[in-house]
């Protein structure tokens, strides 16, 4: 297999590109055929290319106050066509049905009145947020972008680990891997056909613009005003929030360049007010609000919950999202679909105990040692518990707290995540991966971004994924069908020869004072909570 290939062991896991024979799978062949024919040196030497180019386009985020290029591996994932197509089903098919749950949930919860989920698990959440409810948006969409988190498990079947629909975040990674990888690896997308990424911040332009509200005769034609709010620099998104502006075209924009008078969002301009007639939030619920949520956020706008009462605001997501991707609410999806959309789910879920339920609360604290332990309200993978794993004192810590409060916790079945050939030192060594599709809703139909954000566990053996716990990244190609049309770079990016682009400038400081940076910094951007 050559000299990259050498000593390549997959192991117990489904490896995406050898079956257990050995074999390639559907898909695998030319990108094989590429790498066996490349040498340790070569390989290195693209690496270098991708690590100036990561410095120079300022791709980062925040680990424990310190910048950081995100890890991009070198070698893609390869998707086939056939697999996207129900992948791509089975995401749109589950933002469909909890964006039907999320209106009847803040309506007439009929849902509940059936006892197909429990009332008390929504009463008892804190993202059930009463402030939201009855609460229309214009179009009727709340989940305006979702992000689901997906794994492959040993029998090679996908299944879903986690929803996220209030700020997910992750997008902009996937279309700069897409565009370094196409610098450094331009002859790979020669002998593929994937399907580009690039159309995603003009795909969410246009759902956002179809979430404005009506503005009878103002406009006279014009588009709706649409800003990115960002908590500000210090959020580790802060990359991401704005990479999405710049590439929409929109406005960047901080809690205090918004004033709400009359019901209505103006943002501060050298020009006077402007009224603004959607906000892509990216900041969280607790913080949006001062006048409903959290008296001292130093982020959000004051009265911009009212005004998107009166109707004369959109808020992209909606308020009041994170009851739908509640951890304990999670197992109750594949019955929403049947609820909402009368169809089977195309994606499976991980078994879960429901720790409200008593019998299954037993069993699993009978086999604390065997499963995965996630707290509700935490992300990012703290608090986490992966019970073969765990000391005994903190198995014992972890029985006190679920005997205190339940509904604090869900248990799961440990999941063995797929691992794919990965770039570690001077040979490719099989880690762990999970994929983030991403979905755009504008009210009539749900687009999934083809491919998403392969995270990949960079430690040999880990299973964890995310970016805050030394986890990386991959390009994720989508292959496309006979109908589809593929990626192919630029002639600027054929061309490139590691030539350092001109960096992209400081962005301009937001707050500066010590409980501002606080709270930029607290903010969750559901950027990696998944674990398993």
């Amino acid at each position: 297999m050559g000299d990259l290939f050498e000593d390549y062991a997959a192991g117990p896991a489904w490896d995406e590109m050898f079956d257990p024979t050995g074999g390639l799978r559907p898909g695998y062949a030319a990108l094989h055929g590429l790498l066996a024919a490349l040498g340790v040196d070569d390989l290195a030497e693209r690496g270098a290319l991708r690590d100036r180019s990561l410095r120079d386009q300022g791709i980062t985020f925040t680990l424990s106050g310190e910048e950081r290029p995100i890890p991009l591996d070198l070698l893609p994932r390869v998707i086939s066509a056939e697999e996207w197509a129900v992948l791509e089903y089975g995401v749109g098919q589950r933002v469909r049905a909890l964006e039907a749950f999320l209106a009847d949930v803040y309506g007439p919860q009929e849902i509940l009145a059936e006892g197909i989920v429990p009332r008390r698990l929504i009463a008892s959440s804190p993202n059930f947020l009463r402030e939201a409810g009855n609460l229309v948006p214009p179009n009727g969409v709340r989940i305006h972008v979702a992000g689901i988190d997906i794994l492959r498990g040993p029998d090679g079947r996908y299944v879903v680990l986690e929803d996220n629909l209030r700020t997910p975040s992750g997008i902009s990674y996937v279309i700069e891997n897409r565009r370094i990888m196409a610098r450094v690896f331009p002859e790979m997308f020669a002998s593929h056909r994937v399907r580009p990424v690039d159309d995603y911040p003009s795909r969410l332009l246009a759902a956002l613009r179809a979430a404005a509200p009506p503005r009878p005769g103002e406009r006279a034609g014009g588009e709706p005003t649409v800003v990115v709010l960002t908590p500000g620099v210090h959020n580790s998104a802060y990359f991401e929030h704005s990479f999405l502006a710049r590439q929409m075209g929109v406005e960047l924009v901080e809690g205090r360049d918004l004033v709400c008078r009359d019901n209505m969002i103006r943002m501060r301009t050298t020009d006077g007010e402007r009224r603004v007639d959607v906000v892509y939030r990216r900041i969280d619920d607790d913080y949006l609000d001062p006048l409903q949520f959290r008296h001292d956020s130093m982020l959000g706008c004051a009265g911009i919950v009212n005004a998107a009462r009166a109707g004369n605001v959109a808020i992209a997501n909606a308020v009041g999202n994170g009851v739908a991707d509640d951890k304990a609410v999670y197992p109750y999806v594949g019955e929403m679909i049947r609820y909402y959309l009368g169809e089977q789910p195309t994606l499976d879920t991980v078994p879960t105990f429901r720790l409200d339920h008593e019998d299954e609360r037993m069993e699993a604290l009978k086999r604390i040692g065997e499963l995965v332990w996630k707290p509700v309200a935490s992300s990012g993978g703290y608090g986490l518990v992966i019970g073969p794993q765990a000391e005994e004192a903190t198995i014992d810590r972890l029985r006190e707290a679920v005997i205190k409060d339940p509904r604090a916790f869900i248990a799961q079945e440990v999941c063995l995540l797929s691992t794919a050939p990965t770039h570690c030192a001077d040979r490719l060594e099989p880690r762990h991966v999970d994929l983030r599709p991403f979905a755009v809703n504008d009210g009539e139909r749900v687009w999934v971004a083809p491919g998403g954000l392969t995270r990949v566990a960079l430690p040999r053996g880990s299973l964890v994924v995310n970016s805050s716990q030394g986890g990386g990244s991959k390009d994720t190609w989508a292959l496309a069908g006979e109908d589809d049309i593929p990626d192919v770079p630029s002639p600027q990016e054929r061309r490139w020869a590691g030539v350092r682009p001109i960096p992209a400038a400081a962005p301009e400081r937001g707050p500066s004072g010590t409980i501002a940076a606080q709270q930029q910094q607290q903010q969750q951007q559901q950027s990696g909570e998944p674990q398993c």
